[in-house]
């Protein structure tokens, strides 16, 4: 799964990175180094301008809650539950088969963060011992230093309890598709630690390399397979994935320093 991740390019940058036309500046986020859910998070998708004479999908870069609330819920209330959808299924639950067909978006992040129980405390949970094993967080990000563009859905959810011209009469929301961690080996991976990131976690975000951006953000193409096309797990080996300090793991710690690579694991022997 995603349930927490890294995003600190400005928006300046993501504007020119993903070709955008139209941005608000009061959409402005500031860097998040420790991305949960229902936090606002950037988000590039294609749609027209609302109110504008020309009804021409727009490439916009757009500030959304992350955990989507579909349009036919009666509340938000579930809006953090659905933080991600599963590649596989995507297409059939009731939650994300519309906006799999026409509200697609890229989620731009440096890279993602999972955890892994150390072994000493997989063995004493084994035996009973212990109800809260300490866990080591990894950050998982492209090796080059690229842009972690993880494929995602948008939705709109009407409030009906406020009058049309309340600023929160209308709720726009993400999620996060997922699928299968990579079994072939980290281009970068740690003296000790992960091989793969199959080793981390059995699911990841679905990364969309460059070539994938168009297509995924075209609202014009409806077609369900041809769609499920566009979410083939990226090349092997593209990732580097490294230990960091377990203050991640405290949604109220945010900063540069998260992301520093650790000499070795804050939980003694993983792997």
């Amino acid at each position: 799964m995603c349930g927490r991740y890294a995003a600190s390019r400005r928006p300046e940058d993501l504007t020119g990175l993903f070709q955008v036309e139209k941005w608000e500046p009061a959409e402005t986020l500031e860097p998040d180094y420790n991305v949960a859910p229902t936090k606002e998070v950037y988000a590039v998708l294609e749609r027209p301008v609302k109110d504008a004479g020309d009804q021409r999908p727009v490439r916009q870069l757009r500030a959304l809650k992350w955990g989507l609330v579909p349009s036919w819920a009666k509340s938000p209330e579930g809006g953090a539950r659905m933080i991600n959808a599963r590649a596989e299924t995507v297409h059939e639950k009731p939650s994300f088969r519309r906006p799999f067909v026409s509200r697609r978006c890229i989620l731009p992040a440096d890279g993602y963060y999972e955890w892994v129980t150390g072994a000493e405390e997989r063995r004493l949970e084994e035996k009973g011992r212990t109800k809260r094993p300490r866990k080591q967080p990894y950050f998982v990000t492209p090796a080059d230093g690229s842009v972690f563009a993880m494929a995602g859905l948008y939705e709109f959810w009407r409030d009906r309890t406020l009058p049309d011209d309340h600023p929160q009469a209308w709720w726009a929301t993400c999620s996060v598709i997922t699928t299968e961690a990579e079994t072939s080996p980290l281009a970068v991976a740690p003296a000790e630690g992960p091989g793969a990131l199959a080793d981390i976690h059995p699911r990841m975000p679905l990364m969309l390399t460059p070539d994938r951006w168009d297509d995924w953000l075209d609202p014009s193409r409806t077609d369900v397979e041809e769609l499920r096309g566009l979410l083939a797990p990226p090349p092997g080996g593209l990732m580097r994935a490294y230990p960091v300090a377990t203050a991640v793991s405290n949604v109220r710690n945010n900063g540069p320093e998260l992301l520093d690579e650790l000499a070795a694991p804050e939980v003694g022997t993983l792997f």
